[in-house]
């Protein structure tokens, strides 16, 4: 696979005269895709049918992707397979016939780097409960967590030095996400200057984000955060917590950030996709975070 690819990389450059950032984008997009294939235990092209390529589409559907990237992966794929039919490699392109309304549903809204940028910019840091909620959505994009990730989530499980949270999502399954500078940053200052107060209200105990009252925030309350900051950025989007959740996915895979990576950092729970992939080691999941995250 790796050869057929570089042959069709050397194609592009020398037949085609394609520009440096659609030689880049186009192996980026095959590398990942192959990638797929090849944890689905497919590594010859004779194996290759029309339903792993829809699979594969549907998989970054799944994980957020936008639309128009989406639709330039399949772009790609149909030209990499008609370029193996043409060289004599393959008898035939599995995805001559795939469109992109074949993925089915809705595409999720996805918010690009300026829009995320424009509502983090939004909370008032010198009022506490500006900074609490800089502090939140600052992690949420960091970490791409679900709200009820994001309402349970503890002191003890945050690791400032390695730059790793614990997270518990669906079913109590655990998993480690690296967290960038900035969210660091914003966390160490909510739990210095303000969670201590707001502590002291309630019974919010273990907790790291608290309301007002002392007590853990729930998912209306992180609802109406988002909500509250994409009026105030001017955004016209509709945009929830899981919009954020979908760029924070679609920012590292847009970047060329590895697909199992990304799905390991999500705690996907597909098991049609997840059972595929083994464990990815910490450290690799950390470079790929600082290296593809726009605030990482």
């Amino acid at each position: 696979m790796t050869e057929h690819l570089r042959s069709y990389i050397h194609f592009l450059q020398l037949e085609k005269n394609a520009s440096a950032n659609t030689i880049s984008s186009y192996k980026i997009d095959i590398t990942r895709y192959l990638g797929y294939l090849e944890a689905k235990g497919i590594s010859s092209l004779k194996k290759i049918e029309e339903k792993q390529v829809v699979g594969f589409l549907s998989l970054l559907r799944e994980l957020g992707l936008s639309a128009r990237s989406i639709s330039r992966n399949l772009s790609a794929i149909k030209m990499f397979h008609k370029f193996l039919v043409g060289e004599g490699s393959a008898t035939r392109n599995p995805a001559e016939n795939i469109d992109t309304p074949k993925l089915s549903k809705v595409l999720p809204d996805v918010l690009n780097q300026d829009e995320i940028e424009a509502i983090l910019q939004q909370p008032n840091t010198v009022e506490p409960l500006g900074i609490r909620d800089k502090a939140i959505l600052e992690t949420m994009y960091a970490t791409g967590m679900r709200v009820s990730e994001i309402i349970t989530l503890k002191q003890s499980n945050l690791y400032e030095e390695e730059g790793i949270v614990r997270v518990f999502g669906k079913g109590s399954k655990e998993r480690l996400v690296p967290i960038g500078r900035s969210a660091l940053q914003w966390i160490r200052t909510y739990v210095r200057d303000v969670r201590p107060t707001l502590s002291k209200k309630g019974s919010g105990h273990d907790v790291l984000f608290l309301n007002a009252r002392g007590k853990p925030m729930s998912r209306m309350a992180i609802w109406n955060i988002v909500r509250t900051y994409t009026l105030k950025s001017g955004i016209k989007k509709e945009v929830h917590p899981h919009t954020i959740r979908h760029s924070f996915a679609t920012h590292l895979l847009e970047g060329g950030a590895d697909l199992r990576a990304v799905q390991e950092m999500l705690g996907h729970s597909d098991i049609a996709t997840t059972q595929i992939y083994t464990h990815i080691d910490r450290e690799y999941l950390k470079e790929v975070h600082r290296t593809f995250h726009p605030r990482g």
